[in-house]
């Protein structure tokens, strides 16, 4: 396991911003993983200590830690803190949930395209 890490960094939510702070600390945390400034077993900052550098109530981050801890991105290891897992980890609570999704598409009778298209709706995307 890595040492604690300098995050967040020079980073700092935006409080003017309209999104959430304990989601642009979450947006941040994921943005660092999946380009490798935050690696593998990575031990993130104690709870209270962020929340003091970051200048924000102790309930943001446990609720961005909370958060990314159900997404996969880290996980919480008792004494040993928060630590980023690696993608594999990740990743391996999607392909089971895209697993499921193409075996409910497959069994309506959706197209590959079709069950494409309607992930790229539920992704907002055009």
């Amino acid at each position: 396991m890595s040492a604690p890490s300098d995050f967040p960094g020079a980073w700092r939510p935006n409080p003017a911003s309209t999104v959430a702070l304990f989601e642009q600390l979450r947006l941040q945390v994921i943005h660092l993983a999946d380009n490798g400034a935050l690696a593998p077993g990575t031990r993130l900052p104690a709870v209270r200590a962020l929340a003091e550098k970051l200048d924000v109530a102790p309930h943001t981050v446990a609720r961005a830690y909370k958060e990314l801890e159900a997404a996969g991105i880290v996980a919480t290891r008792g004494r040993n803190g928060t630590v980023v897992s690696a993608r594999d980890e990740r990743l391996g609570g999607l392909a089971a949930a895209a697993a499921v999704y193409a075996d409910v598409a497959k069994a309506q009778g959706a197209s590959f395209a079709e069950a494409v298209k309607l992930l790229a709706a539920a992704y907002d995307v055009p």
